[in-house]
């Protein structure tokens, strides 16, 4: 098992290192010039000349990669280009907004999508199967944007229970925080719980058709007891692998959602970032949000090794 781990950790590292390289090259890919951009358009050349040196835009790109690889190892990813604050703190206080929304949308997918996958497999064939798995192709199938203006337009405009926008930090009024987070977090975790309702059934069906689950019903067992401790627990390595796989689609997924209801997270700052070309935050938000989805990635291999015995013999995962 412990092979298995740093087997794991030595593919993240590797990973997170080219994929600094990727970052790196694909910033400074963009077109117009950093240097330009921040000094303004009526800038002098000799101001431009001063903010390409500042920045160390004037030396070799190895040189500037070593410099970059530097600072970021060292949690120094510059300043924005906007307001001069260091990107850093820009991050911490950003990050915290986007964790709290991914995990609330993460909390309705899986108790929505696993519940629903477990009720469409026991019931297959009747009403139940047939409405879950109509929700999983409406979730699939609704767009992301359309549905938080749908939810803004009946529960902020009609309807007047929860409010259209904004955010308000836990710290300060966990009631009004949870009550402008409810509608972002089903928006955002509707369609992942369409995916997990959408495998959780297929494992669920073939678990309830294998072997050990007749076995147990055969000694007289609880249904409540084959589908729980022996169906649902051999289905888990399918949610575990979907949870991992499907993070890159609840960070993509959070961009939009954030911009349709004004909430000052991550991916409203990617967006920000994109349309200002505040080179050093685009870099920081990319480079962060990988290094989040490897380490996840890596805690899903983990997990999945731990649920099922015969990964970890093997030296294998999910791949």
């Amino acid at each position: 098992m412990l092979w298995f781990i740093l087997r794991r950790c030595g593919s993240a590292v590797i990973v997170l290192f080219l994929s600094s390289v990727l970052i790196f090259l694909g910033v400074r890919a963009l077109p117009g010039d950093p240097a330009t951009v921040m000094a303004g358009q009526e800038a002098s050349p000799a101001a431009i000349e001063a903010i390409r040196h500042e920045f160390g835009l004037d030396k070799p790109l190895p040189a500037q990669y070593l410099d970059y690889l530097g600072q970021t190892l060292t949690g120094n990813f510059g300043r924005s280009t906007q307001d001069q604050l260091p990107v850093a703190d820009i991050l911490l206080e950003r990050l915290p907004v986007t964790l709290e929304l991914s995990a609330l949308a993460m909390l309705v997918a899986v108790i929505v999508g696993v519940g629903a996958g477990i009720v469409a497999a026991v019931r297959r064939g009747k009403v139940a199967d047939y409405l879950a798995t109509g929700f999983g192709l409406a979730g699939l199938s609704v767009p992301h944007f359309w549905l938080g203006l749908l939810g803004i337009l009946l529960f902020a405009v009609t309807w007047r229970v929860l409010p259209a926008s904004g955010y308000v930090p836990f710290t300060e009024d966990p009631v009004q925080n949870l009550q402008r987070m409810i509608l972002p977090a089903v928006v955002l975790g509707t369609g992942f719980a369409a995916i997990l309702m959408r495998q959780t059934r297929s494992a669920m069906l073939g678990a309830l058709s294998a072997d050990y689950v007749r076995t147990a019903r055969s000694k007289g067992l609880p249904e409540v007891k084959v589908v729980g401790a022996h169906a649902l627990r051999n289905s888990l390595t399918t949610v575990v692998t979907v949870l991992g796989l499907q993070l890159g689609a609840l960070i993509s997924g959070a961009v939009v959602t954030e911009q349709i209801f004004v909430i000052p997270g991550f991916g409203k700052l990617t967006v920000d970032a994109v349309l200002t070309r505040n080179y050093p935050v685009i870099q920081a938000v990319v480079l962060v949000t990988v290094v989040g989805y490897v380490l996840v990635n890596l805690l899903v291999d983990i997990a999945y090794a731990f649920l099922n015995p015969r990964i970890r013999l093997s030296g294998g995962g999910h791949d």
